[in-house]
């Protein structure tokens, strides 16, 4: 019988990896955080509104004025080398190509809104001669506004080649248990300080959103006693998953039920988001005596303007003015030498899927 010779094929079964994060402004001028904006907000899973509704309300309500706000707010807390969301997802970028070096697999950087693009990241990939790619939503908890229109935005980019690579997607990892050790790990300083409460605070969502991931419609109802524990019916539920990630924090903390909490912020617009309100949380926790507040933010797995000013700087000086005096924002993952090795990992586990 002939041998089959199966070098061409191992030699060019290549692996990439994509991993999808939100984006960033190209600088902190009104212009590009304005063009910024517009391509955020114009997606159908974030503003999820009739079209015309929506862009009226883009044209005329958000963008002629939001941007100056964000230009501000960026320009606080903008690195030598760029924005931080930026510059801590290109660096573990780095350390996870560095990892994973030795084993043949490519890594790439796409941005669903900026740069890098999610088309530049796969056009990369693919000229590398990745056949297969895995795709790594940078978002632990599932929201159709953001996983969701990240993989779409894959599904879009990956439709318009005439030769299409395998796409492999990594669900939410918002209970494994190298991603809670991680958090762990770089909370714990912080909480041996023993502060007077821990929040975690997760980024809001319109109740709408909820509630449209509530497969049985009859589940939902904004509240704990619907997201306290994973079922069926909340399997979609961003809250739900949200506030079992935190639970798994605290846990592993050991922290005391009643030494925290969770809460939602980053609010856009009229619209009832999900609550508690982390700015809500913060100043009844200074009227009812707490000095010493720590702070995650376990739905960033990057630092952005969401934790550094929304959180460190402006939750900070309010919680203060209310009455409170120390809060501490915990750094994100970042590249942590820790978070590296959890990718490393789930990547090499989806390797053979």
């Amino acid at each position: 019988m002939k041998k089959i010779n199966h070098k061409f094929e191992l030699q060019n079964n290549l692996t990439g990896v994509l991993l999808i994060n939100l984006g960033t402004p190209d600088s902190t001028s009104t212009k590009d955080v304005r063009k910024y904006l517009g391509q955020l907000l114009s997606s159908k899973r974030v503003v999820d509104i009739n079209p015309l509704a929506r862009w009226i309300l883009l044209n005329f309500f958000i963008l002629p004025f939001r941007p100056k706000k964000s230009a501000r707010a960026y320009k606080e807390i903008w690195m030598e080398k760029g924005s931080p969301l930026l510059v801590h997802s290109q660096n573990l970028k780095k350390d996870l190509a560095e990892k994973l070096s030795e084993e043949n697999i490519f890594i790439e950087l796409g941005m669903q809104c900026g740069n890098p693009s999610i088309k530049n990241a796969l056009d990369s990939l693919q000229n590398k001669g990745c056949d297969r790619i895995i795709v790594l939503p940078l978002y632990p908890q599932y929201a159709s506004s953001s996983y969701g229109s990240a993989i779409e935005d894959v599904y879009k980019e990956n439709l318009q080649k005439w030769n299409m690579p395998y796409l492999h997607i990594i669900p939410p990892i918002f209970s494994n248990s190298q991603f809670i050790d991680t958090w762990f790990n770089i909370g714990l300083p912080y909480i041996k300080k023993k502060p007077d409460h821990v929040l975690f605070s997760f980024h809001g969502l319109p109740i709408r959103h909820l509630k449209k991931s509530d497969p049985s419609r009859k589940w939902c109802k904004n509240n704990l006693t619907c997201c306290e524990s994973l079922v069926k019916e909340n399997r979609y539920c961003y809250s739900a998953q949200c506030y079992h990630t935190a639970k798994l924090i605290a846990e592993r903390l050991e922290i005391k039920k009643e030494n925290w909490s969770v809460s939602f912020q980053s609010r856009l617009g009229r619209d009832q988001w999900i609550k508690p309100y982390t700015e809500q949380i913060l100043k009844d926790l200074a009227k009812k005596g707490s000095k010493s507040v720590t702070v995650f933010c376990p739905s960033f797995v990057s630092d952005c303007l969401e934790t550094i000013e929304e959180i460190g700087i402006t939750a900070a000086k309010n919680f203060r003015k209310s009455g409170g005096k120390d809060l501490k924002l915990v750094p994100s993952l970042n590249n942590h030498p820790e978070w590296v090795e959890t990718l490393a990992t789930i990547i090499r586990q989806n390797l053979i899927l």
